[in-house]
């Protein structure tokens, strides 16, 4: 049913004149009529007795109007709500990876409390293989990872790439060599958890450049991870911008590694729904907390993505890059 035209038979009742309702609602005095005639013929009733002047209405009309200004007012309080963000409430369920966390989260997280004040978030940090699992369940209503989704309504934004560098200890002294991947291998080499990007990548990194399989540490916990490598355990692949306090503390140190690394593409992916568009809204938050961050800080730490509109999940992983073919 048209709202309009019960809005229109709304102001007809109270007005009681088609020339004054016409002029209200900015239309003319047929579409008037025509709209009250569509209504009386779907509710197959006469809603007014016409006069020569005015309008009165009838037993069913009356009726009729009870509804009629219940829906319109309805429809109008939730033009206003769908307008104002801060009239959002309700719990979203967001799912994130622990490289996000100790980058740019806490930015994104201030601004969705600006935006959104009454809205509760419910966050779960996981792996990449495990947020799109859950968010796939329907437990998740927004995942910030690693890989491109393709699934009915769902939709991908490029947040901000993570450039990759080998990274290790100070004490260990490697930061002032030349080094070679093979050269790595002296020392266990650690990374995020097993088939996760990163892991699959520097499988597939030592099989094209070594010639044979490396044994990989893994481990869900990033913050696990960074540790071992402050303690000078092994050498680990990671993005600059998680160990960005190890670095300024001269704990954790670059190194020189003769092959050059790819950037990490993190990804927004959520599910499209015409009626309602915050899951959207806060996946373009997101998207602006990364951008504004990869901006603020060198190139080697964070990028924003340039000519293309959703990463590839990991397609490094799956073929060796042009600079790795040299």
């Amino acid at each position: 049913m048209n709202v309009r035209f019960l809005e229109t038979f709304v102001w007809l009742a109270q007005l009681r004149n088609f020339r004054m309702t016409a002029e209200k609602l900015h239309t003319t005095q047929a579409a008037v009529s025509s709209r009250i005639a569509t209504l009386e013929q779907d509710f197959g009733v006469r809603l007014f007795d016409r006069g020569a002047r005015d309008v009165t209405l009838t037993l069913d009309g009356s009726k009729a109007l009870i509804y009629a200004v219940r829906l319109v007012r309805n429809m109008h309080e939730m033009r206003e709500c769908m307008a104002n963000r801060k009239l959002y409430v309700g719990t979203v369920r967001i799912g994130v990876i622990e490289s996000i966390i100790h980058s740019w989260f806490p930015q994104f997280i201030a601004s969705v409390h600006q935006s959104y004040p009454q809205l509760e978030i419910e966050l779960t940090g996981d792996t990449t293989i495990h947020l799109i699992d859950q968010f796939s369940r329907g437990n998740l209503d927004l995942i910030l990872q690693t890989d491109s989704i393709v699934g009915p309504m769902v939709q991908n934004l490029p947040l901000c790439d993570l450039p990759l560098r080998w990274v290790a200890a100070t004490s260990l002294g490697l930061h002032n060599e030349a080094l070679t991947l093979a050269d790595l291998v002296a020392f266990p080499i650690l990374s995020f958890s097993r088939n996760s990007g990163p892991h699959k990548f520097i499988e597939r990194l030592y099989d094209h450049h070594v010639g044979k399989p490396v044994r990989v540490n893994c481990m869900t916990s990033a913050s696990a991870l960074v540790r071992l490598v402050v303690d000078g355990f092994g050498v680990a692949l990671l993005p600059p911008a998680i160990i960005a306090r190890e670095l300024q503390e001269g704990s954790v140190q670059l190194l020189k590694v003769d092959v050059e690394m790819p950037a990490l593409p993190l990804i927004g992916s959520f599910r499209t729904r015409p009626e309602n568009p915050l899951f959207e809204q806060i996946a373009l938050l997101a998207q602006e907390s990364a951008q504004t961050f990869a901006r603020s800080v060198p190139n080697e730490i964070a990028q924003v993505p340039i000519g293309r509109t959703e990463a590839a999940a990991w397609e490094l992983a799956q073929r060796a890059s042009p600079m790795m073919q040299r």
